[in-house]
């Protein structure tokens, strides 16, 4: 249980300012979730429009906001 959430989240920015990009890593771990979810069977989407009117209506809902 966190029992300071404004301290962690203060530490958690501090931490991403002061750590350095590693651009090879970052790149060798998007290839990893890419190829992870490839042998799953969620990307490529097998159909890219399936649902797309649901996500429409949710889209122009959340917008008329």
């Amino acid at each position: 249980m966190i029992k300071n959430p404004k301290y962690l989240q203060r530490w958690e920015d501090e931490l991403a300012r002061k750590t350095p990009v590693d651009f090879q890593k970052n790149l060798k771990l998007m290839e990893a979730m890419l190829k992870e979810a490839r042998s799953l069977g969620v990307f490529p989407c097998p159909d890219p429009w399936e649902d797309f009117e649901v996500d429409l209506r949710i889209a122009r809902a959340i917008n008329a906001i």
